[in-house]
Order: C-alpha cells, then sequence, then structure tokens
C-alpha cells in the first residue's frame, strides 16, 4: 500500500490532541459519565451492542470520551475490550427466563400473559419538549416520589412478570411453522478467528448484533422495500427485559448449571418475526408456511433488533442476485469499526499511490494533445 507516514509533524499531531480537549472543555462544564449513563439510555445500549461488551459504566466514558460520537466511542470500547481476559464462559441462556420490561405482538391481539407496553417512545407525540430545558436534580427526585407512591404498576412489574411463553410457540403448535431442533454445537466466534465463506448462522448473527445500528437498518429497510422476493414480515413478538447470566463453578461439576455462579442480568432486546414463505411438498405442488428471522442485541434498540430478525431470514434463504440475501455483501458492510475505518483512512497520506495516478493521467492526457495540436496544424514549433 502506497501510505506514507508524516515526519516531522509530532508537534502538529500534539497540538491536535490538545485541541481535541479545548473543544471538549471550552464551555467550562464536565459531562460526567454518571449523568451520561443515567440520561442518554438509547445511546449507551446502542454502543455497547456495537462495541460487543455489555458495561454501561465503560459505554458511558467511551462517549464521554468520543464527545457523542457513536462510531468513535464503539471503536475505544471494542480496543478496551481486546485487552480484557476471558476469564468464563457462561451457560447458554434461555431467552423464556427473561424478565420482561416490555412485549409485544403484532401477530395476536391477545397472548398469555398480556402484551406489556413497557418504556416506549412508539407512543409518544414527537414534538419538542421545551419543559425539559427547565428539569433539575430536586424536580426528577420530586417525580420520582410520586411515582412510587402512586403505585405505579410499571414501577415493579418486572417482579410480578413469571416465564412467558412464546408467541412463535402458536404457530408450531398448528403445525404452521416448522419445529427446529437445537443447535449445540459450539458458536464459532468472529471475534477470535477470521470470518470465511461460506458461513454458519452463529456467526451471522454475532455479526448482525455488532453490526452498525444505522446499517443494519438500512438494510433491514431494504428488504423491506422491495430488493428481495420475500413476502412481508410480521413481528411475532418483541420482548426488552433482563436475562441472568450464569458460569460454571471452577470448583465443582463445571457442566451442572444448578452449581454454577450467577454473576448478574443483561438487559437485551428480543425479536421473532415471522415470514410468508412457499415451501415445496414435490411433485411440482408447494405450500405456504412460516419461516422465521431472530434478531438479539444489548439494551433497548428495537429497531435495529427487528431489522436484525429480517436480515437472519434474509441470510437463511440465500438467492443469487439478491443483495440482502447475500452473506457477503451483508456481512462485510454492516461493521461500524471496519466500516468507519476503511473509510476515514482516505484522510491518511497517499502522496505515492496519487503522484503514481497523476504521472498516468499526464501522460495518457499528453498523446490526446499532442493529436489536438495536430489536427490544428500546429507542430512542436507552433505558436498559439
Amino acid at each position: 500500500m502506497g501510505y506514507v507516514a508524516v515526519k516531522g509533524g509530532q508537534n502538529a499531531i500534539e497540538a491536535s490532541i490538545a485541541r481535541i480537549a479545548y473543544e471538549r472543555l471550552k464551555h467550562g462544564v464536565v459531562l460526567y459519565p454518571e449523568h451520561i449513563r443515567a440520561g442518554l439510555r438509547g445511546l449507551v445500549d446502542q454502543v455497547m451492542s456495537e462495541a460487543s461488551l455489555y458495561s454501561e459504566a465503560v459505554a458511558a466514558l467511551a462517549i464521554k470520551q468520543a464527545e457523542g460520537s457513536p462510531e468513535e466511542a464503539v471503536f475505544v470500547m471494542r480496543a478496551f475490550r481486546s485487552t480484557l481476559p476471558r476469564i468464563h464462559y457462561s451457560f447458554t441462556i434461555d431467552s423464556e427466563s427473561m424478565r420482561a420490561e416490555r412485549r409485544i405482538s403484532a401477530t395476536f391481539k391477545d397472548i398469555p400473559g398480556g402484551q406489556i407496553l413497557g418504556a416506549s417512545y412508539d407512543y409518544t407525540h414527537r414534538l419538542i419538549d421545551r419543559e425539559l430545558a427547565g428539569e433539575t436534580d430536586e424536580s426528577a427526585e420530586a417525580w420520582l416520589r410520586q411515582w412510587f407512591a402512586a403505585g405505579s404498576s410499571g414501577a415493579d412489574a418486572t417482579d410480578r412478570i413469571g416465564r412467558l411463553p412464546k408467541v412463535i410457540d402458536y404457530l408450531r403448535e398448528e403445525g404452521l411453522m416448522k419445529s427446529i431442533e437445537p443447535d449445540d454445537r459450539d458458536p464459532r466466534d468472529i471475534t477470535k478467528e477470521a470470518l470465511s465463506f461460506p458461513t454458519v448462522r452463529s456467526q451471522r448473527l454475532q455479526i448482525l448484533t455488532r453490526g452498525q445500528t444505522g446499517a443494519v437498518t438500512a438494510l433491514g429497510y431494504a428488504s423491506l422495500r422491495g430488493y428481495t422476493p420475500t413476502l412481508h414480515p410480521t413481528v411475532a413478538e418483541l420482548r426488552v427485559g433482563r436475562l441472568p447470566v450464569v458460569v460454571p463453578n471452577p470448583f465443582g461439576d463445571e457442566s451442572d448449571e444448578d452449581d454454577g455462579y450467577y454473576i448478574g442480568e443483561i438487559k437485551v432486546t428480543e425479536v421473532e418475526s415471522v415470514v410468508p414463505a412457499s415451501k415445496a411438498k414435490g411433485y411440482g405442488e408447494s405450500e405456504l408456511e412460516f419461516d422465521i428471522g431472530y434478531g438479539i442485541c444489548f439494551g433497548q434498540n428495537e429497531t435495529k433488533a427487528i431489522a436484525m430478525s429480517l436480515l437472519d431470514q434474509c441470510l437463511e434463504n440465500p438467492i443469487p442476485g439478491s443483495a440482502t440475501h447475500d452473506p457477503e455483501f451483508v456481512l462485510y458492510h454492516i461493521d461500524s469499526v471496519e466500516a468507519t475505518g476503511f473509510i476515514s483512512h482516505l484522510k491518511l497520506p497517499h502522496y505515492v499511490t496519487f503522484q503514481s495516478e497523476l504521472d498516468s493521467v499526464r501522460r495518457s492526457r499528453g498523446p490526446m494533445r499532442q493529436r489536438s495540436l495536430s489536427d490544428q496544424g500546429l507542430g512542436d514549433g507552433g505558436s498559439y
């Protein structure tokens, strides 16, 4: 590659770094990570998902360091993640054990356990709330006192909700969706081995859940708009809640989950989408049944999880000529760090490569210029 290091620019680089600090501090106000964690929940969740590291504290610090830039925050958080030792691998988490804070279905109105709206902007007016400009810590504490005094159902809903059945099971019971045997093979970890094709589903799901939120959403949107022959999908169930994480007991039977250590919970968004699909029966006949697409990501990021479920279904059914059904196209272009890194590298010095291109352009234009002069009757000694 024809990249050239800039020499003699150390002072300029140090001045540039100092300018970053100035831009962050020039208003004389310090943004505390706990304020980011408390007030920018959506951004914290997005950065944790794309960085594939569940730590609200680290995500908040990365956002502060990046001055709110998600791509920069994800970059530094992944760099930090790469320094961490892998002490344990948790047991497989059954998502039916989720303590759901939000649970909706677009396929059935009445579902066991009921639809739980939870916290969502879906039911709000998208208008600027000017009262937020005058909010104080004291007013927030007063609001919380009223909330708990009123005994709001949202305050303790997760303590009362038990194990909820999956909506998708109703379709399987009717024979409208095929049953799938659990795949107990160890997942392929794309952070430990280079991606190669063909891929397995564990690789695809990992890349999708780490994918840049906007990119995953855009490709999911493309699949909906008709850049795929897939019929219109429907969200069978969307859940937002907390899942328990249990690791094996290193001093006991590491295969016994009951003997394991509970180390905490992670908040996730999980989506199961259903897509009508034509399946061959034989003898030239076919019938419709439902296919499934799955999406899950850290925190509450519903749009990304839905788009992920659409792309999962697309990639499970590759179709030549369809971009959203092409694993290589989708998986290589949704990673935040890979994409922004390669785009940003265009800012680096390319002096050697550009000079080579410049020489090629000049040489190619030289004969054309000589022919033009000859056509005008002007030779080497002509004047014009």
